[in-house]
């Protein structure tokens, strides 16, 4: 699927990926697994542009979830400093294309190192006015929701009866991102692995089989064209048909 196959009238304002498959993806070709995270990096690069391209408002990356803590601490250590050096590596392609550069997740639980880095880049990118990318890190969408309700009642202004959908999501992450749109999770494994739990509530899904190193622009394409030939109803029924 080319991208001038598709109507950029109506693709989604925002799509999450879950990156899944760096560790299959090396172990397949016995190599070591830090070589999946490597050339994962390198795809997230390319639909990181795809993605603008597209014009498409908002990115999410899972890209560190508050469950991977379990891996090796080798392996750990690993995407900590992989993270690090790309954010400080790519943020001249960021500044370029004008991508803002935002951040979901526990960042207090981060390195310092990784935390100074999160911060420099975010702050540089706060006004730019392209693509929206979102990396989430030590992301959970549980974590997310605790957080949120934490603030929420450590704010003496607020009081329950005030308690909305709309006003609740202030306390998120990122209050202004909007629903997902679009979920799509590589590697063959059908689950939303704690992702998003908030913005998903409607979200659509796609699931390709192929690892995510493997994973290309054309095929991004290829699960935003099919977001495109859905009916989304929200709990309605199209006009028409009051089957449901």
């Amino acid at each position: 699927m080319q991208l001038s196959n598709l109507n950029l009238a109506t693709v989604p304002t925002h799509v999450g990926i879950i990156m899944d498959g760096n560790g299959r993806w090396a172990q397949q070709r016995k190599l070591p697994r830090s070589s999946g995270h490597k050339a994962g990096m390198n795809t997230a690069r390319e639909i990181i542009k795809a993605a603008g391209k597209a014009h498409i408002k908002y990115l999410t990356l899972y890209t560190f979830s508050t469950e991977n803590w379990k891996r090796s601490e080798q392996e750990v250590n690993f995407l900590m400093f992989l993270l690090k050096n790309n954010l400080r590596k790519e943020f001249e392609r960021y500044k370029a294309d004008r991508v803002r550069v935002l951040f979901s997740g526990d960042i207090n639980g981060l390195p310092k190192d990784v935390q100074k880095e999160i911060y420099d880049v975010q702050n540089a990118s706060k006004d730019f006015d392209g693509l929206n990318l979102i990396f989430a890190i030590n992301y959970g969408g549980r974590d997310e929701i605790i957080r949120a309700i934490k603030k929420l009642t450590s704010d003496k202004d607020f009081s329950s009866e005030k308690l909305t959908s709309e006003n609740f999501s202030s306390f998120l992450d990122i209050p202004e991102m909007p629903d997902a749109d679009l979920i799509i999770r590589t590697g063959g494994e059908k689950r939303l692995s704690n992702f998003l739990m908030w913005h998903s509530a409607y979200s659509e899904f796609e699931f390709s089989d192929i690892l995510w190193p493997d994973y290309t622009p054309d095929e991004f394409y290829k699960s935003i064209a099919s977001y495109q030939n859905k009916d989304r109803r929200f709990g309605g029924y199209t006009t028409g048909n009051n089957d449901e």
